[in-house]
């Protein structure tokens, strides 16, 4: 009888630890799934130029549910932050990967354009909102610094960056700055510009734990000194936050 009692009790407790378990693991979404995996060794890979390597993130993101418009769309982002030519050579990397996969007999998933939107009437506006939204702190116009300094690269920043590229709905906030988080992750000579974005994407949703994974994915494609400075900065934060929750 007693052990019959016993027994009860231990699977009550068992039943009650793998609940928690599971509903931790519910709770967990903090992964980043195949596409947006994908998204982030696309964006590094052609940041650096390694085209080699981006010919089969691009089979790989294709295969993974990117739409041929969303990979566009990100080389096109990516002139932004690491040049026309390295963009340019991505396109047109992209453009032979889907030749050979034409004549494999793949088809791929179009997905949706780009639609230019007549009605902007002030583009600086626009993507001062914009920079507002990712940042959640009100943007001076023009921008200290470097806006009064060179307005035309501050007009520059806000009407094409953040209004034509950021503003297409083509790819979400979301992704555009794991497009730039990659990117900027593979670069030397930007961690100021980094530390700035990993801010944004958290600001719109994206987690830590995924940002641990840029991390990984980077110390996989580029180097780990690379990925040691996202590492750096994500740390940064959370030391931040523990000093602010202290007080």
């Amino acid at each position: 009888m007693k052990y019959h009692r016993f027994f009860c009790q231990w699977i009550i407790i068992l039943s009650l630890i793998l609940n928690v378990n599971t509903m931790n693991a519910q709770s967990r979404t903090d992964t980043l799934n195949k596409e947006q995996q994908s998204i982030v060794a696309i964006s590094a890979l052609t940041a650096i130029g390694d085209l080699e390597n981006l010919k089969i993130q691009l089979n790989g993101g294709l295969d993974a549910g990117l739409t041929v418009s969303e990979i566009k769309e990100l080389l096109v982002q990516l002139y932004a932050y690491s040049g026309f030519p390295r963009s340019l050579n991505g396109i047109s990397t992209l453009i032979g990967v889907l030749e050979e996969r034409k004549t494999r007999g793949i088809k791929d998933k179009p997905g949706k354009e780009f639609a230019e939107n007549d009605q902007k009437s002030n583009k600086y506006e626009q993507g001062r909102k914009v920079l507002e939204q990712l940042t959640k702190t009100p943007q001076a116009k023009p921008a200290p610094g470097f806006g009064s300094f060179a307005p035309r690269i501050d007009a520059f920043l806000k009407e094409h960056l953040f209004a034509d590229i950021f503003e297409s709905d083509v790819l979400s906030y979301q992704q555009r700055e794991l497009i730039t988080i990659s990117a900027l992750a593979a670069m030397t000579g930007v961690e100021p510009q980094l530390e700035a974005h990993i801010g944004m994407g958290m600001n719109i949703g994206i987690t830590e734990d995924q940002l641990d994974q840029v991390a990984a994915l980077t110390e996989k494609f580029i180097s780990k000194t690379q990925a040691d400075l996202v590492r750096k900065i994500l740390s940064r934060k959370q030391q931040s936050e523990e000093r602010l929750n202290s007080r």
